[in-house]
């Protein structure tokens, strides 16, 4: 299944000037992409279709802001990508209160922070390792369904996993760096 193309630069730029047919073209031919990114980003479907309304939304009150018509998919795939993870973070503190009624507050206030930390990491890796780790290990779906939903091979789905899962490791025990993959130890 292959996508339709992302619009193209006379529209967007259209768009941009106010053109009302030129906005209508361009939040139909962004639809399926916003939607996409957010079900492979998005820990639910209820928050992946929210966040894709969310983007565009913001498309189209924002398109007059955009500064190369070349980078429209960069940018909303970020603003679905920070949507996403706002949406991530509620969900993730709806649910905590829920499981941290029985605890001391200090305790609360740890598995809270832990929670934060967790998300934060999930939130620095890259969209590719991110996306398969969402899917497979927070949404839980199969190894099948991830690589079906991402459009990749169960190979390559298997080995986007592996790196992300490791990445997160090294994220969350301190060893990772920003800039790179490599290990680094951190001062203590």
């Amino acid at each position: 299944m292959t996508s339709a193309p992302w619009p193209a630069e006379h529209v967007i730029h259209a768009a941009q000037r106010g053109d009302e047919r030129a906005i209508a073209t361009l939040l139909g031919a962004s639809h399926q992409h916003v939607r996409r990114f957010a079900h492979a980003l998005c820990s639910t479907p209820e928050d992946a279709e929210d966040a894709a309304q969310e983007a565009l939304i913001v498309l189209y009150r924002k398109i007059g802001t955009l500064r190369a018509a070349a980078a429209l998919g960069s940018w909303m795939f970020q603003i679905v990508r920070n949507e996403c993870i706002r949406r991530g973070r509620l969900s993730l503190r709806r649910y905590s209160h829920g499981e941290l009624a029985g605890l001391s507050a200090e305790e609360a206030t740890l598995a809270r922070l832990e929670v934060e930390r967790i998300v934060g990491a999930i939130a620095t890796l890259p969209a590719d390792q991110r996306a398969v780790l969402v899917l497979r290990d927070v949404q839980g779906l199969s190894g099948a369904a991830t690589a079906q939903a991402l459009g990749l091979s169960r190979a390559a789905m298997k080995s986007r996993l592996h790196r992300g899962r490791e990445a997160l490791r090294l994220r969350l025990s301190g060893k990772a760096t920003d800039h790179d993959h490599r290990v680094t130890e951190t001062p203590i």
